[in-house]
């Protein structure tokens, strides 16, 4: 099934499911009980927001090795964990606002895991439970800044930089499914998620052992290879085998 957060003619935000093209709402959030209402309203017609707004994002580094080696950079032994700030995310076809701060703003393409229940110490073998489904992410980052920072805090967290959607798909085995990058239609970044140094499961295990993952939490299992840099005017395309297109238009900030 095919979850969505949408709007429709300036109405408040509500969850949703796709059917054949035709949208429903749900009778309530998609984390306890809930309906599915009829599928009648052509999917056209409403306004796709991030399908979850999360309490907090936790993202994995380096979870690729032929990414960590374009970096100089050790593979990890144990997942590198990070956060980005619920303020970074934005939803489908919205603008990613480059900062004046930095000059150098590059994509990364990423399968997210969306949490269906509290949890903390979560074991192996009940890892399915805590999963929702899978959306489309992608994990925009200065990457000047993270050089000259030394740590990754404010490279990752601007405004507009964790675009979500375009909706979570709860049918999904993500063990081998192809993540791609495009920019203004260029192929940019390619590969299967099973190159993953750290799998899904691994990753909910180890995060759920220091740290209690609330319903809607997101986390970003890492980016392949490829990453580049985004400029004003572009338009970054990436598509998760499975779960679908996410894509957003790139702005300067004209803050300043």
């Amino acid at each position: 099934m095919q979850i969505i957060r949408y709007t429709q003619k300036g109405q408040p935000a509500q969850y949703g499911w796709i059917n054949e093209g035709l949208v429903g709402p749900l009778s309530g959030p998609p984390f306890g009980a809930y309906r599915r209402l009829d599928a009648d309203i052509p999917l056209e017609r409403v306004t796709l927001l991030a399908p979850v707004v999360p309490s907090k994002v936790l993202a994995v580094g380096r979870n690729y090795p032929e990414h960590a080696r374009e970096h100089d950079a050790e593979i990890p032994e144990i997942p590198l964990i990070f956060s980005k700030p619920p303020t970074a995310v934005i939803g489908p076809n919205q603008t990613i606002v480059l900062p004046p701060q930095s000059q150098r703003v590059e994509h990364e393409a990423e399968l997210a895991v969306v949490i269906a229940r509290r949890g903390r110490w979560i074991k192996m073998d009940e890892v399915r439970d805590y999963i929702l489904g899978f959306t489309v992410a992608n994990d925009v980052t200065a990457r000047d800044l993270q050089t000259r920072d030394g740590q990754w805090t404010r490279a990752k967290g601007f405004d507009t930089f964790c675009p979500l959607g375009p909706w979570i798909e709860t049918d999904l085995d993500p063990a081998d499914v192809l993540v791609t990058c495009r920019v203004n239609d260029e192929l940019r970044q390619m590969a299967s998620t099973r190159e993953m140094v750290f799998n899904i499961p691994q990753l909910i295990v180890y995060i759920s052992s220091f740290m209690t993952l609330e319903a809607g939490d997101v986390i970003l299992s890492g980016t392949p290879a490829g990453v580049g840099p985004l400029l004003p005017g572009d338009q970054v395309e990436v598509e998760i085998e499975g779960v679908g297109k996410l894509s957003n238009p790139v702005v300067a900030d004209d803050h300043i």
